[in-house]
């Protein structure tokens, strides 16, 4: 399932909705800086002002050795930070539930030239007896060399690594002489979950790579690779040239995390799109018949449905089906999910159900 399934046609209605937090506006605050960096001129690929305080507030956040490259979107991110850390016969171990493996058309293996090797996990995570299953064949010319462990935080499916779990992670990685990358598309969400600064989780939990996102959390477009290790890179400024990442006027891509960063926006935006999650999941676990199938720990609720009240409910909100064979559905939450917006959800659910429940010859249709 990726954030960029197709959703019903709703005939241009802007319908609000539960889809993705992609499908949320561009945050005031964003927009006020986007036209503040619209003024004069400014030396071009990132030599401009907002790319330079960008650089000062990444340290600050995760460290004095960190270093920033803005990119256009998340999969450029992965795929040059990958790319960075990796030789052309390396692999990248990941859960299978990753972005990177199923939601970026093969662009690690097609762009980056890396073979990825998917690890089931029940809950989105690796652990270190997993890992270890995985991490083999090294010196084996017949086998692609295990390079790489990416793990994603907040994960594909809501939940959240420790700094423990994550630090456990890479102690393994590093000794078998692999590296440590991070998927933070919603890397806001997990600090504002866990409450903790993300260097706490990341630099700190032994990371050396990550792809910062920003625009699910009120960006209009724009993410980061942040290397926290220079060590563990080569050319990602010429890589990232190389998959078209380069803007060259970076300034509207910088002032962006600027504005996201400099103060407490980024935290402000992640708590709220946690807490309404929260509030979604307590309001619907009160519906008779609606099964919360995963931990709720940042801005996604995932759930089981029968299938018609799923049909009924998207004609009137906007989500996707995460598994057509269970009838898994998730709910994502974002900066501009609404209280009102919640309670409506939640009662429509309720009202799909008790319709549901009225008419039991429809019963033996529900997800299993």
């Amino acid at each position: 399932m990726s954030d960029s399934s197709p959703e019903p046609d709703h005939e241009g209605e802007p319908l609000r909705g539960f889809a993705s937090d992609n499908n949320a506006s561009v945050h005031p605050e964003i927009m006020a800086a986007l036209a503040a960096a619209n003024e004069g001129h400014q030396p071009a690929y990132g030599a401009d002002v907002h790319t330079a305080r960008l650089r000062e507030l990444i340290k600050g956040h995760f460290g004095e050795r960190a270093e920033v490259y803005p990119v256009f979107n998340g999969s450029g991110a992965n795929v040059v930070g990958l790319q960075a850390m990796c030789d052309r016969w390396s692999a990248v171990i990941c859960p299978e539930s990753a972005h990177i493996h199923l939601d970026e058309c093969g662009a690690p293996e097609k762009v980056a030239g890396l073979k990825v090797i998917p690890v089931p996990t029940p809950d989105g995570k690796l652990t270190p007896e997993l890992l270890d299953r995985y991490a083999w064949g090294f010196g084996d010319q017949h086998h692609a060399q295990p390079k790489v462990v990416s793990i994603t935080q907040s994960t594909e499916l809501g939940t959240l690594y420790t700094p423990g779990e994550i630090a456990a992670i890479g102690a393994l990685a590093r000794e078998r002489g692999m590296l440590l990358h991070v998927d933070g598309a919603r890397l806001a969400n997990a600090a504002a979950a866990l409450d903790l600064p993300p260097r706490a989780f990341t630099t700190d939990a032994g990371v050396d790579v990550l792809s910062f996102g920003g625009t699910k959390n009120g960006l209009m477009l724009g993410e980061a690779i942040v290397v926290l290790d220079p060590d563990a890179v080569r050319g990602v400024q010429y890589l990232r040239k190389a998959a078209l990442q380069l803007a060259s006027k970076m300034r509207y891509v910088s002032a962006q995390f600027v504005a996201l960063l400099e103060g407490d926006l980024w935290l402000r935006n992640a708590r709220h799109a946690n807490a309404m999650a929260a509030r979604l999941a307590t309001a619907v676990a009160r519906v008779p018949g609606v099964e919360i199938v995963r931990p709720v720990q940042a801005n996604a609720v995932f759930a089981i449905l029968p299938r018609e009240v799923t049909e009924r409910l998207r004609k009137r909100f906007r989500f996707h089906t995460w598994d057509e064979r269970t009838g898994e559905v998730r709910w994502m939450c974002s900066f501009d999910t609404t209280e009102a917006d919640v309670d409506a959800f939640a009662t429509a659910i309720a009202q799909e159900m008790a319709a549901q429940d009225a008419f039991p010859e429809t019963a033996g249709n529900r997800a299993r």
